[in-house]
């Protein structure tokens, strides 16, 4: 099997090259946002309580804002996740009366409750406030139905998801984002641009803000903690909007001032230092794990050679059987838990059993190598993450092995 893999991965090395050349410019982004704010070992040090007067989480969130080239940003570790941090940032952007508009149709499984779109009396339209949706056409935005809606309805706040989340769309690349971005500023430019940016980050050389978005939210357990942040998200955009987010995290009237760091400092800003090189591992397997399943026969989103828009590699199997032998080949090549068998099981926030391969040194963390999917037709497996290349490879050999058994 190492040798079929040592074979297909010569056909890879073109694509390898692409992903170093956009490492290297996003390293150096982050090593000047470093520079230029002056982090020390200072500002490694920790608060409780209150958290008040806490330089470093000051400076962690000027370090992101300038890799951003953000006005501002919230970079927590009391976010739970990215959906928490999305939640946070809807319910503070939108008030009774008000619409959200997805245009990349149904956002991730995890956000049907906060919305509404599975009741729930906790959800934003509980609270009055409404929601549509524009789906997706052929992969990319639906310019017309946009500028219909645009036209005849007040919207407040443009959610736009770049991940394709479970689906088999194909994820938001940064010129598509940068090209509908500039459509709808000609129709109204007050309407909020909120980008879910999960799995996206340093994935190209530019973010949504610096192509005119107005906040962007992400997880810290993915692409930007680098492996080494053990929870946390981040809200990055105008000041006026982070002003309102972080208000809604704490409470009106402290807001950013407010928020104990217990201790993270250190591992969110060495996080942030290596996320550049562990987001290019992880492209890396995604392109070996595409081009080697592609050649056993499967379907497979993106190709190989294609452009990316964010770390996630699609396996379309087809059965049910294939899909958990794959994530339970994942799983037997991680360093934790390798002897736990992964099966389809209910969790919190979706509404298909998943099963989920996730051997990772942090729970949930899928910047680390990681794979699931949804337990309905037509059986595709998420594959995303490693925080080496090496360890990346080691895993697709073996769950090539189990799905040929």
């Amino acid at each position: 099997m190492k040798e079929l893999i040592d074979k297909l991965e010569h056909d890879c090395l073109e694509q390898f090259k692409i992903v170093d050349d956009i490492c290297f410019y996003n390293s150096e982004k982050v090593l000047q946002a470093f520079q230029s704010n002056s982090v020390s070992e200072t500002h490694f040090n920790s608060t409780t309580g209150y958290g008040y007067n806490d330089e470093g989480r000051e400076v962690i969130e000027k370090v992101f804002a300038n890799v951003f080239k953000a006005e501002d940003a919230l970079v927590r570790n009391q976010f739970i996740s990215g959906s928490h941090a999305l939640t946070v940032t809807l319910f503070a952007l939108l008030r009774p009366g008000d619409i959200l508009l997805s245009i990349t149709g149904k956002p991730y499984d995890t956000l049907d409750e906060v919305i509404g779109i599975v009741d729930n009396p906790s959800s934003l339209k509980a609270f009055n406030i409404n929601y549509e949706q524009i789906d997706l056409i052929d992969n990319d935005f639906d310019y017309k139905q946009i500028e219909k809606v645009l036209k005849n309805k007040k919207i407040k706040v443009i959610e736009i998801q770049r991940s394709k989340g479970y689906s088999t769309r194909k994820s938001i690349t940064i010129e598509k984002l940068e090209k509908v971005i500039k459509f709808i500023r000609n129709i109204d430019k007050e309407v909020i641009i909120m980008i879910d940016n999960c799995y996206c980050e340093f994935v190209a050389t530019k973010e949504p803000i610096e192509i005119g978005a107005d906040i962007a939210v992400g997880s810290l357990i993915k692409n930007l903690g680098g492996g080494i942040a053990s929870n946390g998200a981040y809200v990055v955009g105008r000041k006026d909007l982070i002003k309102l987010v972080a208000e809604r995290l704490t409470l009106p009237g402290e807001g950013k001032e407010v928020g104990p760091t217990l201790g993270v400092n250190k591992s969110l800003l060495q996080g942030l230092y290596f996320a550049p090189s562990v987001v290019a591992s992880s492209l890396k397997t995604a392109i070996l794990a595409s081009r080697v399943l592609e050649y056993e026969g499967f379907q497979v989103e993106p190709k190989y050679d294609e452009i990316r828009a964010d770390i996630v590699q699609n396996i379309i199997f087809g059965s049910e059987e294939k899909l958990v032998k794959f994530c339970q080949g994942i799983q037997s090549a991680s360093a934790i838990d390798s002897y736990v068998l992964p099966i389809p099981w209910d969790m919190p926030g979706y509404q298909d059993k998943v099963v989920m391969a996730a051997g990772t040194f942090t729970q949930g963390s899928s910047i680390e190598l990681s794979c699931d999917g949804p337990i309905r037709e037509p059986y595709i497996a998420y594959l995303q993450g490693t925080l080496m290349y090496p360890y990346g490879k080691l895993a697709i050999i073996k769950a090539l092995e189990y799905i040929k058994k």
